[in-house]
């Protein structure tokens, strides 16, 4: 199960309810200082909202590894750091299904689809005031980056969020609240599959 959203949008919280095991996907940001990473256009701030600032393929291949062994290796990242600080092991014993959620899950929902792994993929969605206030608030709560990048960040996902809800749509996500999202889950974690657009 894909869970997708902008960030903010309440990922970890519908992920933690629904009582899955939960693959974080925000643990595959590429380090600080690679220097593939993107840039905010017209700054130096870099755009860790960007999908090149994240490692697909590893993505990828740790889900599969779920799928077909029931455990993974998977880095330990300190988003204030912007760095991985370890590793650990994953492991979800024989449950058939687990959730891999994050801002960029999206990104994968073909490639896992292509590849028969994927269950579903939803968007959350809670309206971009909501969701500025809830991300600043929790950033600020973990001291993930200074307050200014983090005022500059939210105007600029608040301006951005219906846009970034679109594409992930486009990209193969269903787009709901947080009630549908937990029946979704449920329904999928008792076997039944909510749409005939749903791959198995």
């Amino acid at each position: 199960m894909l869970l997708c959203g902008p960030s903010g949008s309440g990922k970890s919280l519908v992920a933690a309810r629904c009582g899955l095991p939960v693959l974080r996907l925000d643990d595959f940001y590429k380090e600080g200082d690679d220097p593939t990473l993107p840039l905010v256009a017209g700054s130096a701030d870099i755009d860790w909202d960007h999908p090149g600032s994240w490692d697909a393929e590893v993505a990828v291949e740790a889900i599969a590894r779920l799928c077909a062994t029931g455990s993974t290796g998977v880095p330990v990242y300190d988003i204030g750091r912007s760095a991985r600080t370890g590793e650990d092991v994953l492991s979800i014993g024989r449950t058939p299904l687990f959730i891999a959620e994050g801002i960029f899950a999206a990104e994968i929902v073909e490639r896992c689809r292509e590849r028969g792994l994927l269950a579903d993929a939803l968007c959350l969605t809670r309206g971009p005031v909501t969701t500025f206030r809830r991300r600043f608030l929790r950033d600020l709560k973990e001291g993930r980056k200074s307050v200014p990048f983090l005022l500059r960040r939210g105007w600029r996902l608040l301006r951005a969020e219906r846009a970034i809800i679109a594409r992930q749509v486009a990209l193969g996500a269903h787009a709901c609240g947080r009630d549908e999202a937990l029946g979704r889950l449920a329904a999928a974690a008792a076997g039944r599959r909510p749409q005939a657009r749903t791959a198995a």
